[in-house]
């Protein structure tokens, strides 16, 4: 009866173990979904070849058939990290476990930091990981060495996996950047105008390289083809291809003479269908492989009438074909989660920029690392054109020249970031190095090689030049340190995750679960809140109009926003002082830091502003250069006085005494009602009223003089602080620096308000 009762509990513990799995395949397939989008979507997406809508839809087709034909990749989960042999039924249950708690946690992390990472890379190193720790609690109970381990890991698969993996790094950046140099080469940034049969070339080559992609990585195993076919087609590759350049160069020539399909546009669409296929048919093991195996494992442990101490698994040595329904089902999940995902677009956002032709905001900052690498590029660059003869260095240029063409700032977020030509290489190129590495039977990361492609064609295109190189190089590096994090954190977590089961049973697992659900709620709703923030959040608008008049117009709201803002910056600086709230200090050094960024951007917009200028518009680029000067003056000014409020009370140095706060808080004051009276004149553009307002300009100096010199008596008489009267001494002289930026910035609107146009 007992023994009864036992097996009763025991199995239901691991029916719930099932279940809790399976709801972590769902979530893993959500967070899988939204990291690896970027495979598949950023250059479609980068293109702008077709609505986005459409790029939805092929991509979900895509995914479609490759959630069928997926079946028999799901092996790595069951047998290629660790000897399932070696393990009990309730070793690899707590494997599985930790597997999946660790995987959904560390893709939500890198989703919401809107990084794109490997799912097969955290897949490989978790099960690893888990594994490891296990095998080690199993060989410290029989009093074993370290060098059994072996027995108990597949190292020579698991190495090989990792080695393939950082080499299709290497190989992808410089395939992409080959390739799309002699692309750029043959066919130029003015592809439209080149004749028809360089076009049809490219289509046929493309397009050929994509279909053996799909024949080979998509739907070898999806029973579409008979398997003399595809015997054929392995067996004479070269005939196969031969005969499709031949048909889809003539197809290519035919459908841009006769049927005015833009062939680059086509291949495009064929490329993302083929890698949202692969994505799926490779991938869908990554989240869904551990939790099938877990199944078959508790199918075949329960049908046994052995107890899950002393079941050992070799059965999950076999070949096991997955359901059609389940993986339907997960195809369906994966679809939905790509067109509802905002998490997606975030990573896909991430590669597309770092991508990106033109200059633009530049999420990365450059650090020691970026900079040599640009540096030494740029040295190698000038010594290889010392090099090469000038006119073949002409030559070469030429063919990287983009007529420039003024777009207005209405339309800017309408850009592509980057050609039809570099779209059709990147999925080109990705899709080759992906069939080759298959059909050679050789690991990689799907995420790295695309990734990596869309880089190196970066790289080649000239998308980094001297104005973004610091920054793109920069963020790529952050982007490949987070592989190795991801590895790294891979395996630590799933062996202490394992761990902790191994000793905590069943409660810890119920607990690790709260945890991580709670971990992804939190992420989803601070992902959430800071989207519908990025929504909502003003900035300074880059400006258009050739005339001081309608610069003046135009402006107005720029100045409006900078005032109010710059009022609440100085108050909550001057609050957070007086209060020693570091919190709200932290608000007026984070909110000065983005209104510089704000007036940097548009000081670096002067060149396209100036050069869209005719001859006769100077005085209106004097304008506007002199006002953002001005501008830039006061944002200095008010970091200052952030920064050393901010510093001031991080160091915990002694508040101000009770006069200097008074004085504080008046000067305070009198800038508040300063600052709204002016938002109202650039709001209702009531600009005759500034010369009142210029005349007051001495008054408003005397004011602040006037509190210096009582401080100079106050620092004789009885201040006992050097800091502080060091900090009262700044903050003033700052706000004096303050309100002369702002008066010469009323001074050039009143002085110009009433100039006809020019």
């Amino acid at each position: 009866m007992a023994n009864h009762l036992h097996s009763y509990v025991e199995e239901n513990i691991y029916l719930f173990m099932i279940i809790a799995l399976a709801v972590l395949a769902i979530t893993d397939l959500v967070v899988g979904v939204s990291n690896d989008a970027v495979n598949f979507l950023n250059s479609a997406i980068g293109s702008k070849a077709i609505s986005f809508k459409t790029i939805m839809i092929v991509a979900s087709v895509g995914i479609a058939f490759g959630a069928m034909s997926s079946s028999g990749m799901m092996e790595v989960a069951r047998k290629g990290i660790f000897n399932p042999s070696e393990f009990v039924f309730a070793e690899i249950m707590i494997i599985f476990m930790a597997v999946m708690i660790t995987d959904i946690l560390l893709l939500d992390f890198f989703n919401t930091l809107g990084m794109p990472t490997s799912t097969t890379v955290s897949i490989v190193f978790e099960l690893l990981g888990a594994a490891v720790a296990i095998s080690l609690v199993k060989i410290a109970a029989t009093g074993g060495g370290f060098a059994e381990l072996d027995g108990y890991i597949n190292t020579e698969k698991a190495t090989q996996i990792i080695l393939g993996i950082l080499l299709s790094v290497v190989v992808a950046f410089t395939i992409g950047a080959l390739v799309q140099f002699i692309s750029r080469m043959l066919i130029s940034f003015k592809f439209a105008e080149r004749p028809k049969w360089v076009g049809a070339l490219f289509g046929g080559f493309a397009t050929t390289s994509i279909i053996y992609f799909i024949i080979v990585k998509g739907l070898k195993s999806a029973s579409i083809f008979s398997p003399a076919i595809l015997d054929y087609i392995g067996q004479h590759p070269e005939v196969f291809l031969f005969g499709n350049f031949i048909i889809w160069s003539f197809f290519s020539w035919l459908a841009s003479n006769f049927l005015k399909i833009n062939i680059y546009t086509f291949i495009i669409v064929l490329g993302t269908f083929a890698l949202a296929m692969a994505f799926a048919g490779n991938d869908l093991v990554n989240f869904i492989g551990v939790p099938l195996a877990a199944l078959e494992s508790f199918n075949s442990w329960s049908s046994s009438g052995t107890t899950a101490a002393e079941f050992t698994m070799e059965s999950l040595s076999q070949a096991v074909r997955t359901p059609t329904y389940l993986l339907l089902a997960s195809g369906v999940i994966m679809v939905i989660t790509l067109w509802f995902s905002s998490k997606a677009k975030n990573v896909v956002k991430t590669s597309v920029d770092l991508s990106r032709q033109d200059e633009g905001d530049e999420r990365f900052q450059p650090n020691f690392l970026s900079r040599q690498i640009v540096k030494f590029s740029i040295q190698a660059s000038e010594n290889l054109g010392g090099i090469l003869p000038k006119a073949l260095v002409e030559k070469i240029d030429s063919r990287f020249e983009k007529p420039y063409v003024y777009i207005p700032k209405s339309r800017v977020q309408d850009l592509p970031a980057f050609d039809l030509v570099r779209a059709a290489v990147n999925l080109m190129v990705a899709s080759v190095l992906i069939s080759i590495a298959t059909s050679m039977k050789l690991p990689l990361s799907t995420t790295y090689v695309t990734f990596m492609v869309a880089m190196g064609t970066s790289l080649a295109d000239r998308a980094w030049g001297p104005e973004s190189a610091v920054y793109r190089v920069a963020g790529v590096l952050n982007v490949i340190g987070g592989w190795f994090f991801t590895a790294i954190s891979a395996f630590t977590a799933a062996a202490f995750i394992a761990y902790v089961i191994h000793l905590g049973g069943i409660w810890a697992v119920a607990v690790l679960l709260v945890i991580a659900f709670l971990l992804i709620g939190r992420n989803y709703l601070s992902h959430n809140k800071k989207m519908k923030e990025t929504k909502l959040e003003e900035r300074l608008q880059k400006s258009e109009s050739h005339s001081i008049i309608g610069l003046i117009e135009e402006s107005s709201s720029n100045m409006s926003m900078a005032i109010e803002r710059a009022n609440k910056i100085y108050t909550q600086a001057i609050d957070g002082l007086s209060k020693h709230d570091i919190d709200r200090l932290k608000k007026s050094k984070k909110g000065i830091t983005k209104l510089d960024s704000e007036v940097e951007d548009l000081r670096g917009n002067i060149f396209y502003f100036i050069k869209n200028l005719d001859e006769s518009s100077v005085g209106a680029s004097n304008f506007y250069i002199t006002a953002l000067s001005y501008l830039q003056d006061m944002t200095q000014s008010l970091e200052y006085i952030s920064k050393a409020s901010y510093k001031h009370v991080h160091n915990n140095h002694k508040k101000l005494r009770f006069n200097q706060i008074k004085d504080l808080k008046e000067t305070d004051i009198f800038i508040d009602e300063l600052f709204s009276e002016i938002k109202t004149i650039f709001d209702t553009k009531a600009y005759d009223q500034l010369t009142q307002i210029i005349m007051n300009k001495e008054v408003l100096m005397t004011t602040l003089d006037q509190k210096i010199n009582k401080q100079l008596v106050r620092t004789r008489a009885d201040e006992s602080s050097p800091k502080n009267t060091a900090l009262y001494f700044s903050l003033l002289l700052e706000t004096k620096d303050l309100l002369k930026a702002t008066m010469n910035l009323l001074e050039i609107y009143d002085q110009h308000t009433n100039v006809p146009t020019l």
